[in-house]
């Protein structure tokens, strides 16, 4: 409908140079959607709801369309909304689906984790979100490449085999560095680092992605980059082009000059390349492969590094905006009212196996993804194991069972008839199905990945306002056939929003 909405406006106003606004307003006195283009125009609303009221087709769309503090208010026609169920039930999982996206190749790295260790609860995160996010933009229309890139060699390496050889330059604790310097047999620490490395990759961080309902198109591995010569093949196109300079022996990139806050070193003065040498290559590839646009999950650390990325593929000759790094904050687990504390270094942490298996997949994802991945996370175990409705994840579900168990109760076989859906909580449910599309649009824009859970919480819950209010199967037929579709249109919507985030949709409860 906001697609609509605006197609109307441009129909009647032109090409609006600036960004008008078309959304579902809080307060449902000022309708179903609002637009402020006439205060973006500075023109008479009055004029311009006229226009549009008056184009052809719009009274089959709303009831009215009226102007309030500068805003024209929209209120969906009864008899569009009839007609929604019809459209969702004829389309069934391909409901929601857009092309927006072109069929454009986007390449999403999440996760991409140093194998050092296991993949803990701040993994959870890039994690779930990455996968999500490649879901919407499928959803909305583009070709999408799920990628992890592995740091197989260089400074972290070496510290995990001084880990593993237990000497003075140790860092990494806890039982399963025990186990490999058990199972390791060697003296050199890069040589007992990669071969540490791989173990954990292989027995430790696949299990977990496997485990976490992850699969990957490609697992990129750094080291690749150094024996096919791509690093330096890299930083020589960045000589190039006149972008580097040396300095104290090292060899610097010029990245302030293209928005960074200071120059990198690419290669140091002893010789050795740095993790943003990698990064250059790994860029490189990535564009070579012929992806449109790139979006890069990154840990609340790595701030830092979106100027210099950008400025890389500057230099490369990719559009820098087609770059989209997103920088997840913390995330903190909370038990019994206290901070569980978590430190890979240490050996004192929870890894997302330890996680899963306490909280349940379908709750460790709902969780992660109800919050920004930008804003700092509390985990609330005690909720996430909580079997009431207290916890949104049972009852988003046990919505979805309930609609199961109506269908088992009744031979009845759902039939469209829209004109007797017109009690107010049909029509309400009806427009919070037709929602669903908006918000994939939404997601696949801005990344906000919560939008989903919120969306499935709000679909639940008038769900069960409609179930309490209407009573689905009754002595009159048609209008059981009638309902019966629309909560067959309810479960369809469900379905695909819970699919969308990778959780389940139990049959019962």
């Amino acid at each position: 409908m906001k697609q609509e909405i605006r197609k109307l406006i441009t129909k009647t106003v032109g090409q609006v140079a600036q960004k008008f606004l078309v959304e579902a307003p809080a307060d449902k006195s000022n309708g179903d959607y609002s637009t402020n283009v006439a205060l973006v125009l500075k023109q008479n609303p009055e004029d311009i709801k006229n226009k549009i009221f008056n184009s052809q087709g719009t009274s089959d769309l709303f009831e009215k369309i009226e102007v309030k503090n500068g805003f024209i208010n929209f209120f969906v026609s009864k008899k569009y909304l009839q007609e929604q169920t019809k459209k969702i039930l004829k389309e069934k999982e391909k409901f929601g689906d857009l092309k927006i996206g072109k069929n454009q190749k986007i390449n999403v790295e999440f996760i991409s984790a140093n194998p050092t260790g296991p993949l803990t609860l701040g993994n959870g995160r890039g994690g779930f979100g990455g996968d999500v996010l490649a879901n919407v933009l499928a959803k909305a229309g583009y070709k999408v490449f799920r990628e992890y890139y592995i740091n197989d060699t260089g400074t972290q390496i070496i510290k995990l085999g001084h880990s593993v050889l237990g000497d003075a330059e140790a860092v990494y604790k806890g039982e399963y560095i025990n186990e490999l310097n058990r199972k390791i047999k060697g003296k050199n620490a890069e040589e007992v680092g990669k071969e540490a490395g791989k173990i954990i990759l292989d027995k430790m961080i696949k299990p977990s992605v496997k485990k976490m309902g992850i699969e990957f198109d490609k697992w990129f591995s750094e080291e690749t980059l150094y024996k096919s010569k791509k690093v330096d093949k890299a930083i020589q196109e960045l000589v190039k082009k006149g972008f580097t300079y040396e300095k104290e022996g090292a060899l610097w990139f010029k990245s302030k000059d293209l928005g960074d806050d200071k120059d990198r070193v690419l290669i140091r003065s002893d010789k050795t390349k740095t993790y943003f040498a990698s990064d250059v290559a790994y860029l490189k590839d990535k564009i070579q492969r012929g992806f449109n646009k790139l979006i890069i999950f990154l840990g609340a650390d790595h701030y830092g590094y979106v100027a210099r990325l950008k400025a890389v593929c500057q230099v490369l000759g990719f559009n820098k905006e087609n770059v989209e790094a997103l920088v997840l904050q913390l995330v903190k687990l909370f038990e019994n009212g206290k901070e569980v504390r978590m430190s890979k270094r240490t050996g004192s942490y929870v890894t997302m196996d330890e996680l899963i298996d306490e909280a349940g997949l379908d709750i460790a994802r709902f969780f992660f993804l109800q919050r920004s991945l930008n804003t700092h996370f509390n985990f609330d175990m005690n909720l996430a194991k909580d079997k009431s409705e207290k916890n949104p994840v049972f009852k988003i579900q046990y919505a979805y069972a309930r609609i199961n168990s109506i269908f088992k109760k009744t031979k009845i076989k759902p039939k469209v008839n829209s004109q007797l859906l017109k009690e107010a909580s049909e029509l309400y449910l009806i427009k919070q199905l037709i929602k669903f599309s908006e918000v994939i649009e939404d997601a696949a824009k801005d990344y906000q990945l919560q939008r989903l859970p919120n969306y499935a919480l709000e679909l639940a819950e008038d769900f069960h306002k409609f179930y309490e209010k209407c009573q689905v199967i009754s002595e009159d037929k048609n209008l059981t056939e009638a309902r019966l579709a629309l909560i067959l249109a309810t479960k369809i919507v469900l379905e695909s929003t819970l699919k969308l985030m990778g959780i389940t949709s139990p049959q019962k409860m």
